[in-house]
Formats: structure tokens, sequence, C-alpha cells
């Protein structure tokens, strides 16, 4: 409980702070509406009518929320979780191109700073360019991307989870290659006086202390991933994920149908950094490292 009071304090300012901007930045459609009315408008109509309105500036927290029930629990209770209008739905789709962008990601991450490490030449030339590559931004290598694999006959899923590897692999590379370089010296020369291998080196020494550094990148990774899984449904013209639904509630004005698929995003992000959090929690422990 303790530990739950600041989180619920600093969600209680956010929220207070959001009803407030709801109000301010809604409140000249508010005004002119009265003025063409020629009625008069008082503090708590305009409050009232900032709140409520069906395509505002900002929604109010209570008018999100509200579009996340009828697209969420209400189509579960009414059997339809899984229709083209649910954000449940549209979430699965996301994270379908989340999960293997991650995984391709990881992996390709993994080999390369496996490589960087064991390879000399490798570190003097791969890892510059591994850095360069996230200078580059995201929006403008999408479209690229997208195009050639659809040249080749490539298209649905892999592109969007391409763009998702694309951001997922840079935070493993980084984290591994400090991971597996953790050791120090004298444990090196620890292993080197019991005559171990290289691959033993590997295995019961770099890779081990490599661990916590690596289940932090794989937590980074994960949310990057999520945003090349979103950001790879915007120029496809994507009918369906959250991507989709960002990209429709922006064509049509629709600020509550897009601030719901954000939260449902920062949802499905918190949710998964988290179980990847667990795992670290229960594998670190099985390690003695927790």
């Amino acid at each position: 409980m303790r530990n739950l009071l600041p989180v619920l304090t600093i969600l209680a300012a956010l929220l207070v702070l959001w009803y407030a901007a709801a109000v301010v930045l809604n409140a000249q459609w508010a005004r002119d509406q009265a003025a063409r009315a020629g009625a008069p408008l008082s503090f708590s109509a305009l409050v009232t009518d900032t709140w409520s309105q069906d395509k505002p500036k900002l929604p109010a927290p209570h008018q999100v929320a509200a579009e996340i029930w009828q697209t969420t629990g209400a189509m579960v209770l009414e059997g339809r979780g899984f229709s083209k209008r649910s954000l449940i739905y549209h979430s699965w789709i996301t994270f379908s191109a989340t999960a293997l962008g991650f995984v391709l990601g990881t992996a390709l991450g993994i080999a390369l700073a496996i490589g960087i490490v064991y390879n000399r030449t490798m570190d003097m030339s791969v890892m510059p360019w591994v850095i360069a590559s996230q200078t580059i931004p995201i929006l403008a290598i999408a479209p690229m991307i997208i195009v050639v694999l659809n040249a080749v006959g490539i298209s649905g899923l892999l592109p969007k989870a391409m763009i998702s590897m694309y951001l997922s692999f840079f935070p493993v590379v980084v984290g591994m290659v400090k991971g597996l370089r953790s050791p120090t010296p004298m444990q090196l020369d620890q292993m080197r006086t019991w005559n171990a291998s290289s691959n033993q080196t590997f295995w019961r020494l770099r890779l081990p202390s490599s661990m916590p550094y690596l289940f932090t990148s794989l937590k980074v990774g994960m949310a990057a991933s999520l945003v090349g899984a979103i950001v790879g449904e915007l120029p496809t013209g994507a009918v369906a994920g959250l991507g989709a639904r960002l990209l429709a509630g922006s064509y049509y004005g629709q600020t509550i149908q897009i601030w719901s698929a954000l939260i449902m995003a920062a949802t499905l992000a918190a949710v998964l950094v988290g179980l990847i959090g667990l795992i670290q929690r229960i594998t670190l422990k099985r390690m003695g490292m927790a």
C-alpha cells in the first residue's frame, strides 16, 4: 500500500490536469455555440459542455474510458470481443506484428552482440553502423521497407514485423554487448586458469553475467517493437490494428477514438513489459542474482 500511494497520487494529479486542459482547449467551441444561440454561458455550463463534446480537441478522461469500455468490455459481454470494431481485435493485430518483430529483433541483436564481442573486425565495423542505423527516422524508412517488400510479393504481417525488428534490435545489441563484456578481468583470468574453452567461458560466465543487461534491453526493445508495429500500419492503409484506428480517427476528426487507441497501446505496452519483468525476476532468482 505504501508503494501504491505515490502512483495513485501521480495518477490523480494527471487526471486533474487532463480535465483542466479539456476545459481550456474545448472552451472556444462552447463559447461560439453559446454566442450563436444568443444565450449566456455560465462557468458550470462551460465545464459541462467542454467535457461532453462529440469531437473535442481534447476529450475528457471519462469520454475516453467510455469509448474503451464500449469497444472492449461491452463487446465481450455481447459476444463480439473480436469484432472488427473491437479494440481487442485491433490490439491483437498489432500485438502479432509486435511479437514477431520483437522475436526477430532479439535474435538479430543477440547474434550481432556475440559477433561484436568475439570478433574485433565486427566490433570496429558493425557497431558504428548499428548506431548509425538509429539516426534514420522510422517514419521515413517505414514506407521504403513496405514498398520494397511488396515489390517482391511480401505483404501483410511481415513488413510490419520488419519495422518492429528495426527498432527493437538496437537496444538488445547495446545491452548484450555491455552484458557480455561485464565480467571482470579477474573472472576471465580465473576461467583461463581453469583451462576453460571459449565456449565454456561464454556459457558459464559471459552469458549468465549478461542476463540483467539482456532483460533491461528487452523491456526497451518490446516498447520500441510496439511503436514500430503501429508506425508500420500507418503507410500501408491498414484497416486493422491500433495504428489503423489512429489513422481512421485522424481522418474523421474522431479524437475520442484516437485517444482510446493510444491508451490501449500504452496498456498493451505496460502488460508486455510487465511480463518481461516477471520473467526477469523468476530467471534471476533461479540464477541466484535476485
